[in-house]
């Protein structure tokens, strides 16, 4: 099925023209016929309900993250203000803070301010979007999925989190701790579920004091990264699941002198600093902004009328290997 990006690009002009010649707003004669012949080539048919909410919204989206602080978020922002900004659309940045009840409020502003659309990485599982799906507003889901039946854009995080820990193995490790965040977090769950896979596939023990979980921030990677340290017996590598995670422990691991090779290191998603050389710690790659990139888009194309049924894109991860091994 065509979308209002397939005409833009028949026609030579932006989706944003595109949207203003099936909106009725003022295009020149020229682009008009371009931009109906190439829809007519395509068969592309606006839907009516979605050209009458247009017109009742501005040209803005909102985009919902946990924390901004986290260059993944910001990264992903990016991505949605260079597709937002191509188009005509202006992007508002909402920090919910991983708080359910503050991103209440934010999906509540969106459909007072009459935004035309929302993109959404959810503070919780218990997040709730009938409010916002009542308005009529469309909604993408980024990094974790929400239960509802919208479009989303998610991360391969089983394969990273089984990436990452058979990275540690084949360097000759095999008390492999994992440090997830929170526990209600579906991304973290699906890492912590590729750090069992990788284990149990290689024959080595799932040890359940090795997990913790915590916080995806610094302070819950240098905590559940202590606690480690201070078992009877202590890992010989550790998982952290996500780039912040991995600061903390790095941190930890830096001040009792245990860094590498004395202790493996692998980090789903790019570390933002490290005192370390990049080749000592393996790094699971998550592409950021290319998830903000393709989630702006499917957000567009629900804005221009696109009514195909809600479909979740999975992107693949990409390892940087650490060259030291124990």
């Amino acid at each position: 099925m065509a979308t209002i990006y397939d005409v833009a690009r028949l026609a030579g002009v932006s989706p944003a023209t595109v949207s203003r010649v099936f909106n009725g707003v003022g295009v020149s004669e020229e682009k008009v016929t371009a931009v109906r012949q190439a829809a007519a080539q395509l068969k592309f048919f606006p839907n009516r309900t979605a050209r009458t909410l247009r017109r009742q919204s501005s040209e803005v989206i909102a985009l919902v993250i946990p924390d901004i602080e986290n260059p993944y978020f910001t990264e992903m922002a990016r991505g949605v203000e260079d597709v937002a900004s191509e188009a005509g659309f202006s992007v508002v940045l909402c920090n919910s803070d991983a708080q359910v009840e503050k991103e209440q409020t934010y999906l509540r502003i969106a459909i007072a301010e009459h935004m035309s659309g929302v993109i959404l990485a959810a503070a919780s599982d218990h997040t709730s979007l009938e409010e916002i799906m009542a308005a009529g507003r469309p909604v993408v889901a980024v990094d974790r999925s929400t239960g509802y039946d919208i479009d989303g854009v998610v991360m391969a995080n089983r394969d990273a989190g089984r990436s990452a820990t058979e990275q540690l193995i084949e360097a000759g490790y095999t008390r492999i701790a994992h440090i997830a965040g929170p526990e209600h977090i579906e991304t973290a769950v699906e890492r912590v579920d590729g750090w069992r896979m990788a284990l149990a596939s290689h024959g080595l023990p799932v040890i359940p004091d090795l997990l913790r979980f915590s916080s995806f921030r610094v302070d819950g990677g240098r905590e559940a990264m202590e606690q480690l340290l201070a078992l009877p017996e202590p890992p010989d590598a550790v998982v952290a699941g996500n780039n912040l995670i991995g600061v903390g422990a790095i941190q930890v691991l830096t001040e009792h002198g245990l860094t590498p090779p004395a202790m493996g290191v692998a980090v789903v998603g790019s570390l933002p600093f490290t005192t370390l050389s990049p080749s000592v710690v393996t790094v699971v790659r998550l592409p950021a902004r290319h998830m903000g990139v393709t989630a702006a888009r499917m957000l567009l194309d629900r804005i221009g009328g696109d009514d195909q049924p809600a479909r979740t894109i999975v992107l693949r991860n990409e390892i940087q290997a650490a060259t030291v091994s124990r």
